[in-house]
């Protein structure tokens, strides 16, 4: 009897003990969200899209290059700022943040490929964006391909970075969205997250000031209830795209991680890709999934000569 007196207390205490500390990293995470909010220094412009704000940086003089952002990425803007700084010398470069990314607000509509894509183009309208190549990053791969079939007379060419293609494998997996947005909810994910490194964006190619606005954007945005949805639709998403392709007319120029550690496919699969239309060009560059990251000087070089060839024809 007195040993399950014990263990009962026991076991009260550290039930105890964990309630205390969790209210702790709840309330630490409410006060924390909120001096963070008054830290977030504005970039860009906002257009309304769907009676909501989207935020969207024009910067640079030429021919129009607009970048979408991959999955989940904190701050577009910011996550692309090498690509941007190169490439603005000579185009026009239009950095939409989708609903629920950098700047722009969260939205209650669902995040199918369907409506992200309708969202972005209507923000590319407000600006009088109407001729374009688009360039994106990882899941903008797959929007890319809507973005096309959609508006042919308005894309004139498509540029992956590290671009996700329709059958990869492992895309039809049901993310613990409900455990995750508690898990943020209680703090525990900003607790996690001071356990990391320098999140992927290493010096010299971002600063310490890049690297502390993107912190502050991650933990606004990450696993919030816009991020949460378009997570859980990765899988239909991505079940909807099976079997779809650009359009075969389209020039394709894909920039693939050379080695990927986790899909010996990887490279094949976008070559099998760029086959499928007229005029597809592959190029491999060692480095992580974030290309852009650490190879902003060779991407921007040879998107420079890949474009050069298309407009002398």
């Amino acid at each position: 009897m007195k040993k399950s007196r014990k263990a009962l207390i026991a076991i009260g205490a550290v039930a105890a003990a964990i309630a205390v500390g969790l209210a702790t990293t709840t309330v630490v995470n409410v006060v924390a969200t909120t001096a963070e909010a008054e830290a977030i220094e504005p970039y860009g412009q906002s257009v309304e899209v769907a009676g909501k704000s989207m935020n969207v940086l024009v910067t640079g003089e030429g021919e129009d290059l607009v970048l979408l952002p991959g999955f989940g990425t904190s701050s577009p803007v910011l996550d692309f700022a090498p690509l941007i700084e190169d490439l603005a010398a000579d185009h026009r470069l239009i950095v939409v943040e989708p609903f629920g990314y950098g700047l722009s607000d969260a939205t209650e509509d669902a995040r199918t490929t369907a409506n992200i894509v309708s969202e972005v183009h209507e923000a590319l309208q407000a600006l009088g964006v109407t001729s374009y190549t688009l360039m994106g990053h990882s899941i903008a791969g797959l929007y890319g391909i809507e973005f096309a079939e959609r508006y042919p007379d308005e894309v004139h060419g498509f540029v992956g970075i590290d671009s996700s293609v329709p059958g990869q494998p492992n895309m039809d997996v049901a993310f613990p969205t409900g455990l995750l947005g508690a898990l943020k909810g209680l703090g525990l994910v900003r607790l996690l997250s001071g356990v990391g490194g320098d999140g992927g964006y290493a010096s010299p190619y971002y600063d310490d000031h890049e690297r502390q606005q993107i912190g502050l954007l991650t933990q606004r945005n990450s696993l919030e209830p816009t991020y949460l949805d378009e997570m859980a639709r990765i899988r239909t998403n991505f079940a909807d795209a099976e079997g779809r392709t650009f359009p075969a007319d389209l020039p394709l120029l894909l920039f693939v991680q050379h080695v990927n550690p986790a899909n010996d496919d990887w490279l094949p699969m976008h070559e099998r890709q760029a086959a499928t239309v007229t005029d597809g060009t592959v190029i491999p560059l060692d480095g992580d999934h974030y290309l852009h990251h650490t190879q902003s000087p060779a991407i921007a070089q040879e998107f420079r000569a890949w474009e050069a060839q298309h407009s002398s024809r």
